[in-house]
């Protein structure tokens, strides 16, 4: 009898201890982390300043289309369907070099590494006043990045390299692009793996906390890779819901208890 009551120990431990809880997939759970409790919290993002390989759209108008034409690229027929492509991008923009600079129409090489998007578009301005414009041709110069270009690895729906067209992506928003995180993904510690000028480094976000929303990478960047890492119960071979845990520990239960027996009676 005594044999039993370890076994029954041993399940019941092993049921709770691996099923997936509330607390493993919901995000931005209150957990006193915040200073008061208001959930309303100033992103933090900043203005993203351009690095290697970035590919920027740069538009150029004034009163004359006809004069500013020779600086704005000719769509390809990958574009002249509508909405330009991934591939028309990287024909037709401009990629920032090793060097951090880009060739542009006219003006020759312009560096704008470290720049950002507003600091480029008053740098062209100026470029263009200086070497080909009158102050009354009236030039508005328009840049963005073309996509935001991102990797998501890992325990998601869909793991790849995606694309949106936005100036803004949260993380959530960039995983639920990618299928969101599965019940066996690790949503307390997704790494980010971000570039900058000196390399790349690694940087953990927990997205079950609300306090997340103050971290400076929860707003996704160009180039940036997001990794999620197996739940440690996947590891153990637990299922995802109580039912399945069952299941498994039950077959593991029945196993222990035919080779006491078997063992018993030789």
């Amino acid at each position: 009898m005594k044999h039993y009551f370890w076994l029954y120990i041993i399940f019941f431990s092993l049921l709770f201890s691996s099923c997936i809880t509330n607390k493993d997939v919901v995000y931005l759970q209150e957990k006193g982390t915040l200073a008061n409790d208001s959930l309303q919290i100033q992103a933090l993002s900043k203005p993203y300043r351009v690095q290697v390989n970035d590919i920027l759209s740069i538009n150029v108008k004034a009163l004359d289309e006809e004069l500013v034409s020779i600086f704005n690229p000719v769509e390809t027929t990958a574009t002249s369907g509508g909405q330009q492509g991934q591939s028309s991008l990287y024909f037709n923009g401009f990629t920032v070099d090793l060097h951090g600079n880009i060739k542009f129409p006219i003006l020759g090489e312009i560096n704008v590494l470290g720049y950002t998007i507003k600091e480029i578009e008053a740098q062209v301005k100026a470029e263009l006043l200086k070497q080909y414009f009158k102050e009354t041709a009236e030039i508005f110069v328009t840049v963005k990045l073309a996509g935001l270009r991102y990797t998501v690895t890992g325990e998601v729906g869909g793991t790849g390299v995606y694309t949106l067209y936005q100036d803004r992506v949260n993380i959530i928003e960039a995983l639920a692009n990618a299928g969101d995180i599965k019940n066996t993904g690790d949503r307390t510690d997704v790494l980010v793996i971000r570039q900058y000028p000196n390399g790349q480094q690694i940087h953990h976000i927990d997205l079950t906390d609300a306090a997340a929303m103050k971290s400076p990478y929860y707003y996704i960047q160009p180039n940036d890779m997001i990794l999620v890492k197996p739940l440690k119960r996947k590891a153990l071979g637990a299922g995802e819901t109580a039912s399945q845990t069952i299941t498994t520990i039950a077959s593991i239960f029945s196993v222990l208890v035919s080779t006491y027996f078997l063992t018993r009676n030789l």
